[in-house]
């Protein structure tokens, strides 16, 4: 499996950046006009282009470190979504009661991190794999539990609930942190024309979410 490099984009570039998700649907047409639509993916797929945080000569040197460090689309790493990075859906404050992770049954210890968009129609559950260290709070049954009775696996997003704190049978089990999208460059060859750059052009730096 190819090596992830735990380390964060530069932070901030990727707060001026553009992107967001994409999914992959096929749909095919009759000839009475009625088509018929699935889904490709289960879950959709981030793309970014960092381009629009190079605004210095420093900034884009210090893009050029990282791609060269991370040997173009070799290594995966930390990205931070300035629209889409905590467990609020409104983009508030972090609570331990921001999204249900689980129910209780006596026994399981483990929960995956995850966040739900939506709730009408089809809410779609995304898993958390990186959430940010010391971000995560967790509450069982509404209450929110101290962090010595949980720990968090920042590079699964596995919640674990330490012995004696199981949640009992029946006991929602919700979660409240912050977190990063696990990305890659998506190009080996980092096109940067400095007199174009001098005069206000940006460079492009595309990104895409990976599955690690």
């Amino acid at each position: 499996m190819t090596e992830f490099h735990d380390i964060l984009f530069p932070l901030d570039i990727a707060l001026k950046s553009a992107g967001g998700p994409e999914r992959r649907t096929e749909i095919v047409s009759f000839g009475s006009g009625r088509e018929e639509r699935n889904a490709r993916w289960a879950h959709s797929r981030r793309r970014y282009d960092a381009g629009y945080g190079t605004r210095t000569l420093a900034a884009l040197q210090s893009v050029v470190a990282f791609f060269e460090e991370r040997r173009g689309r070799l290594h995966g790493f930390r990205w931070r979504d300035r629209l889409d990075q905590t467990s609020n859906i409104s983009g508030g404050a972090i609570s331990p009661l921001d999204q249900g992770i689980g129910i209780g049954d006596g026994a399981a210890a483990s929960f995956q991190l995850m966040k739900t968009y939506g709730s009408a129609f089809a809410p779609y559950q995304r898993p958390i794999i990186k959430p940010v260290d010391g971000s995560v709070r967790i509450a069982v049954a509404g209450e929110e539990i101290a962090n010595s009775a949980f720990s968090c696996d920042v590079t699964r997003g596995v919640v674990t609930f330490a012995s004696g704190h199981i949640p009992a049978m029946g006991a929602a089990i919700t979660a409240g942190f912050q977190f990063d999208v696990p990305v890659r460059f998506d190009t080996d060859y980092l096109e940067v024309d400095l007199s174009a750059f001098a005069a206000g052009a940006i460079p492009k730096i595309p990104l895409v979410e990976i599955r690690v």
